[in-house]
């Protein structure tokens, strides 16, 4: 397979920190083998920056024309907001190959489906994403719920894997057999929030709109098939260039920021820890006997 050529590597993406296309090729190509295992399989959407992270995003799920023949993809049915359906070849980063063409177009994180294309209707972790309110210690009320949400598993006896989004949140992920469906893995993520929002009033909400919203949004209706997520150890189009980093539960304190963990601080991380989110792929459990767990807690 042919080498991925870099055209335009002394654009600046990031132009508060002069991080450039070439900056985040060093490190896709540095960090390759160990996020390419959390992207493969899965059908990626291309959110592409080509004029900067402060300047318009593309969305693509279709794969762009002159994409090489290498490249491989596969055919879904999507369903746009307008209604309809439409067929979408959507492309797999398969590959380090395949992850440093998306940069080459552009792409700053690597965003995928929850499900891998064998079994599309299957996913293979719950995904609690936490959205802390726009306050001074909004972070720290997050680092707070997510402690709730780490407590909560254990009791259900399914372990999950905490990692920063590398934007403003935090992503707790709870690996799954491939036997639930989208509708199971919403209902106990819903189950579960309810749960976490009666027990801890004014902490954790529910509620969608910001304007009646009070403490830490735990949306459950991230999970929907079709739903992407900025994979781990993504670089994210934020100030400083954070990275999305898995981390120990122990080292969730509250003086934790997202901003603490830029490209150069994960490979770092990696060389030192290796993969923490290697469990998410390796040690799937059974999603009903914590379910079954769960509804005798709610009742």
């Amino acid at each position: 397979m042919a080498r991925i050529k870099l055209t335009s590597g002394d654009r600046v993406l990031f132009p508060d920190d002069g991080v450039t296309k070439g900056d985040l090729f060093s490190y896709y190509d540095r960090i390759a083998d160990t996020i390419v295992p959390h992207l493969r399989d899965r059908p990626f959407t291309l959110k592409r920056y080509p004029h900067g992270i402060d300047g318009e995003v593309y969305f693509q799920k279709q794969i762009p024309k002159g994409a090489p023949d290498w490249l491989p993809t596969r055919e879904f049915t999507t369903h746009p907001r307008g209604g309809g359906a439409r067929q979408v070849d959507f492309a797999l980063v398969d590959s380090r190959d395949a992850l440093l063409w998306m940069v080459q177009m552009n792409c700053v994180d690597m965003n995928v489906w929850y499900s891998r294309v064998d079994k599309p209707q299957r996913p293979d972790y719950v995904v609690f994403d936490l959205d802390p309110p726009d306050e001074p210690d909004g972070f720290e009320l997050a680092i707070e719920v997510a402690q709730l949400i780490g407590g909560l598993l254990d009791e259900l006896e399914l372990p999950g894997y905490v990692k920063t989004s590398g934007a403003d949140g935090i992503h707790v992920l709870a690996p799954i057999q491939r036997r639930a469906g989208f509708a199971d893995t919403y209902a106990f993520a819903e189950t579960a929030s309810r749960l976490l929002e009666a027990r801890h009033p004014g902490l954790v909400t529910t509620e969608w709109l910001k304007k009646k919203r009070s403490g830490v949004l735990v949306d459950h209706r991230q999970n929907g098939a079709g739903k992407t997520i900025a994979s781990v150890y993504s670089v994210r189009p934020k100030p400083g260039a954070p990275v999305s980093t898995p981390l120990h539960w122990d080292e969730l304190t509250k003086d934790l920021r997202p901003r603490d963990f830029p490209m150069d601080v994960v490979l770092e991380r990696v060389q030192r820890l290796g993969d923490l989110f290697a469990p998410v792929l390796e040690d799937p459990r059974p999603l009903g006997a914590a379910a079954r767990k769960l509804a005798r807690l709610v009742a």
